[in-house]
């Protein structure tokens, strides 16, 4: 039976430390409250650095929600006390720990014997334990004790030290008084006066303070143990400068930055006063007006669907609604937008995005261990297709590789890095469209520029067309980051002076003629959207059948292929965005169809079209079902997103 040996367990430490410090932590007892988040991973950090003594206190028992963060989160442990799980694998490092356990919290009432005897107080506390943290740190300052606070924030850390005879956490976070919402956002500033994790939040809607509800990650975590270890080292030895609130660091590994934050007075500091006032504002907790929640996907048929409403679609357009006959049926109720959109020549682009939904069926289904068949309902207008979509059991739960994808497919407007696409991108992405499709790339400084030059003609066509002049009126929803059914002015890819000016002249058609015929009202975005877009990027793409389209069977398996081109872009970390409109005015010039009624506009189109068949040739030219631009990058602050299922679906 092996035999554990203090001082061969801790020799590695020894370099940073000296044999005789090392002895001197051995003798040392360090009091954590709360063994969750991070507190778990503070006992385990100090364990191996070989602190000899813990009190330690948690009430509360693992569950599901706590593995993607917390230290003794498994299968094995849940439904156990987290005191009780932590102190089996503290002692699995050092059974010669000496622990004393608190399995009921820390209270006022036992805050007392909870500090008994120690050295350093470690909070561990949850986030919204306002109460519990007032209490240990008070009884800390009145003993002189030094007390650690570091906090998990995005993916960093906040740190604040409270020492004997410096600035007490109450003098700092100036709770005293306030309500419970009050207190939280004060600690939330003032632990974190640079805010450096509020950029990268994607999800506002998961702080909610009124509820007690925040995202959490792994990284913050372990990021926490190693600053608050290293912390508890040097007030333990008495070694090295440490830093005492008003006085702080914040480490945030995203954004790649240190903020050594200062705050004089604490939270009565005038700028953090200020900051208060924003976070009011941003994180107000008055309840919304009562709204009938948005009910959860229940069968298996409706997750499907939930998950294929993400496809895209022209202008986020969603022309399809559900209706559910059965477990294994359903019915696909599509529409073209072809009399209102001068985009959607024969509904051709209607069709297409009804492609991306079935395949994004077919993709979702794969999630359920089902197969998807589908039949057009021939007897039905042309304006108006309609699938019988059936499931059918595959035989294995093996799902497809794009399914993670579905939802995180979006749309890029603004430029993208011009790192060329490596062999092996490329050869996925021909891959992924099977035998009937091929792709033709537009590569290099010199085609980029011929394709932006391509877009920025096509863009004088689109943006003086008084017929597209609805279509760009009625897609853009305004002051908006995402939208349910429309394309958020945060997403169209302007600058902020440039949309302003776009939303003035969208009012009336009168505005936009007078724009453009006396103040170049096209030339900003035409810039803005397609010269600069198309010089930065990696490449331009066109997709072609290798027989051309003719039928609505013909532009629905285009579609499908459309959608699993771009979740493979995406599975690769790459973005796209559609540059459809100069194929459907080429669509319009060589079927000789008129789309305006001004003139000049139709022979533009004619112009367009020639020069399209120059950049791709003429015979890729008339096979083409797709283009756009594709590249890596940052990803998009805004999207469209998607209406919920149940406005998708129809009554039986």
């Amino acid at each position: 039976m092996n035999k554990f040996n203090y001082s061969e367990a801790f020799s590695r430490n020894i370099g940073w430390l000296t044999a005789q410090e090392q002895s001197v932590l051995q003798a040392k007892r360090v009091a954590i409250a709360g063994l969750g988040g991070v507190g778990g991973s503070h006992l385990l950090t100090l364990s191996r650095l070989g602190i000899g003594a813990f009190n330690l206190s948690d009430f509360d028992e693992f569950e599901l929600a706590n593995f993607n963060r917390q230290a003794g989160a498994t299968m094995s442990s849940l439904g156990q006390k987290k005191s009780n799980v932590l102190t089996k694998m503290a002692r699995d490092i050092n059974p010669e720990l000496d622990i004393k356990l608190f399995p009921d919290g820390v209270y006022a009432n036992n805050v007392e014997d909870f500090l008994d005897g120690v050295d350093l107080y470690i909070d561990g506390l949850d986030f919204f334990a306002v109460e519990a943290r007032r209490a240990v740190f008070a009884a800390c300052a009145e003993r002189g004790i030094p007390a650690v606070t570091a906090a998990p924030l995005g993916m960093g850390v906040a740190l604040l030290n409270f020492l004997p005879g410096s600035m007490s956490f109450e003098e700092y976070f100036r709770l005293d008084g306030q309500t419970e919402e009050e207190q939280l956002l004060r600690f939330l500033l003032g632990l974190s006066p640079a805010m450096l994790q509020a950029g990268y939040l994607v999800d506002p809607s998961s702080v909610d303070l009124a509820n007690h509800r925040g995202p959490s990650t792994p990284m913050a975590c372990e990021l926490c143990a190693g600053v608050t270890g290293t912390q508890a080292l040097k007030i333990l030895l008495g070694r090295g400068k440490v830093i005492a609130a008003p006085r702080g660091l914040h480490f945030d590994a995203y954004r790649n930055k240190l903020s050594k934050t200062w705050r004089p007075w604490g939270n009565h500091n005038p700028i953090q006063r200020l900051g208060l006032k924003i976070a009011r504002r941003k994180f107000s907790t008055t309840p919304a007006p009562t709204t009938e929640a948005e009910p959860k996907p229940g069968s298996v048929i409706e997750k499907i669907l939930d998950q294929a409403r993400w496809a895209p679609s022209g202008d986020n357009t969603q022309p399809w609604r559900f209706e559910i006959i059965n477990d294994q049926h359903v019915v696909v109720h599509g529409r073209d937008t072809r009399e209102h959109c001068v985009y959607d020549l024969q509904g051709h682009a209607s069709q297409t995005s009804l492609g991306t939904l079935l395949e994004t069926i077919n993709i979702a289904a794969s999630a359920h261990g089902l197969r998807m068949e589908y039949t057009r309902q021939t007897e039905i207008p042309e304006t108006t297709p309609t699938f019988d979509v059936k499931f059918f059991d595959k035989g294995n739960f093996t799902p497809d590789p794009l399914l993670p994808y579905i939802p995180l497919r979006t749309v890029q407007r603004r430029p993208m890095r011009t790192r060329p696409l490596s062999q092996r991108e490329k050869q996925q992405l021909q891959a992924c469209l099977g035998e009937d499709f091929d792709v033709v790339w537009l590569e290099g400084f010199e085609n980029r520029f011929r394709a932006a030059r391509l877009m920025f003609r096509n863009a004088g066509l689109r943006l003086t067309l008084p017929e597209a002049y609805q279509v760009h009126r009625d897609i853009i929803e305004w002051n908006a980051r995402y939208s349910e059914n429309k394309i958020p002015d945060q997403a169209i890819g302007t600058d902020p002076l440039t949309t302003r000016l776009m939303r003035w002249t969208l009012k009336s058609w009168n505005r936009v003629a007078f724009m453009n015929r006396y103040l170049a009202g096209t030339l900003a975005p035409r810039i803005q959207l397609d010269l600069i877009p198309g010089i930065s990027c990696a490449a331009h793409f066109v997709l072609t059948a290798k027989q051309k389209p003719e039928t609505i069977d013909d532009y629905v398996n285009a579609g499908r292929a459309v959608q699993r081109f771009w979740l493979t872009a995406t599975r690769l970390g790459l973005f796209i965005q559609p540059e459809m409109t100069p194929l459907i005015f080429h669509e319009y010039a060589t079927a000789g169809v008129p789309f305006s009624s001004t003139k000049g506009m139709n022979e533009k189109a004619l112009g367009v079209s020639r020069q399209f068949k120059q950049l791709i040739g003429e015979e890729e030219a008339e096979q083409a079902v797709f283009m756009g631009r594709i590249g890596s990058g940052s990803a998009p602050l805004a999207r469209s997103t998607r209406l919920p299922l149940e406005r998708l679906l129809l009554s039986k």
